[in-house]
């Protein structure tokens, strides 16, 4: 398997992780160490991958964690009123 695709299917398991655990609703430094175990986890399952690969993917994961739009905040229920004070006016 080309390196390419090992780091594409780590990456894909990663979220996957991410997902099933509901590590998105924790806190940010739970979130932190969630990844680092995960991704020691990862590095144990793709051995081929560089720590440079790690960090990586590391770093996509908190990023993952922490998306555009946030799920369920004062966020979103700004734009909701927002949303509802159009349709008043």
């Amino acid at each position: 398997m080309s390196h390419e695709k090992l780091l594409d299917r780590a990456r894909d398991e990663l979220f996957s992780h991410v997902h099933r655990c509901g590590v998105l609703q924790a806190a940010e430094d739970d979130q932190r160490h969630w990844m680092d175990e995960t991704i020691d986890y990862i590095g144990e399952r793709y051995p081929d991958l560089s720590d440079s690969d790690l960090r990586s993917l590391h770093e996509i994961g908190i990023r993952f964690c922490k998306p555009a739009i946030a799920h369920g905040t004062a966020k979103a229920t700004a734009v909701e009123e927002v949303v509802e004070d159009a349709a008043v006016n």
